[in-house]
């Protein structure tokens, strides 16, 4: 059975600027967009990111197959353009099938670690 939504919003998104961890890909400061496809068929998904001082950029284009997960990073989002370090964002998520999307924020800035997860707006 399919649960979620489709359309997510996360109102939140900042990717820090490379700390002590950045040769270390699992240490790198970045955001996750995890993504859990509890139905049988794969979902389709168009992300689309949203600043304070420019046009929203998108659409980001992937896919999760059924009765999968993918956390997907921001920071490595390539077309149609890299997602910026230190620059404020927000994101639209939109799935042609019902997903479940969580946030996660990795800051390894300082020597120590620090995570935040929350779960996105759906509707």
């Amino acid at each position: 059975m399919a649960i979620g939504k489709t359309t997510w919003a996360i109102a939140e998104g900042y990717i820090p600027a490379a700390g002590e961890h950045e040769e270390d890909r699992a240490l790198r400061s970045h955001e996750t967009a995890c993504i859990l496809n509890t139905g049988d068929q794969t979902a389709n998904l168009e992300i689309w990111i949203y600043f304070t001082d420019r046009d929203p950029v998108g659409p980001y284009r992937l896919s999760v197959a059924g009765r999968r997960t993918l956390h997907m990073r921001f920071d490595e989002l390539s077309d149609p353009q890299s997602v910026p370090r230190e620059t404020d964002f927000a994101s639209v998520i939109e799935s042609d099938l019902p997903v479940v999307v969580q946030h996660t924020r990795l800051d390894a800035r300082m020597g120590s670690i620090a995570l935040l997860t929350t779960m996105a707006y759906g509707d």
